[in-house]
């Protein structure tokens, strides 16, 4: 059954075409609030605000849109207010803390691959919120541009933009942070 019936079923009151979408799309809207929020409970509880959220406005959702771009747009607004109530405070300690560079270092036993998606995902939560938001969409969740656009709600070419240009940002990080990662080895 397609996104579409099971709307439908569910705008006629299925309980199980719900639980159907929710489980169908349970996982990438978790996993682009865990990679905003950087916190697997906050994750959980914004996750689960998206789907109650969603529920109460599916009368609203257009059918003749994909719904995944849609629950991730709301799950992207919910965290971004998520982040904005953690206050100036633990902002002004968080800018404190990553003032200073961290030395990633590679133990013996993590494996190369597994450093580097570490080290990256350092650096890319070094970038602001939008190029995080544009990044975990379409590289951590791979969105197409297409589907990222409805995410965020913006047109294609915006996306692409901002793409480009967070990934120069990016690159800039990893030189300057992260020297060992853009030259492929390990300190």
């Amino acid at each position: 059954m397609t996104d579409t019936e099971l709307v439908e079923r569910a705008r006629r009151g299925s309980e199980d075409a719900w639980v159907e979408l929710v489980r169908e799309h349970q996982q990438p809207v978790f996993r682009l609030v865990y990679l905003l929020l950087g916190d697997a409970e906050e994750a959980e509880d914004v996750a689960q605000e998206t789907f109650v959220r969603a529920f109460r406005a599916l009368d609203r959702f257009d059918t003749s849109l994909p719904l995944r771009p849609w629950l991730l747009a709301i799950a992207r607004n919910l965290a971004r207010n998520r982040r904005r109530t953690i206050g100036r405070y633990l902002q002004a300690v968080r800018r404190l803390i990553e003032s200073e560079p961290e030395r990633v270092v590679r133990s013996e036993a993590e494996s190369l691959p597994a450093w580097e998606a570490e080290t990256l995902w350092l650096a890319v939560r070094r970038l602001s919120a939008a190029d995080q938001e544009v990044i975990a969409l379409r590289y951590f969740l791979d969105l197409s541009e297409a589907e990222t656009a409805g995410a965020l709600g913006v047109p294609v070419g915006t996306v692409k933009s901002r793409l480009h240009r967070s990934l120069l940002r990016l690159r800039a990080v990893v030189e300057k942070e992260f020297p060992a990662l853009r030259e492929g080895r390990v300190e």
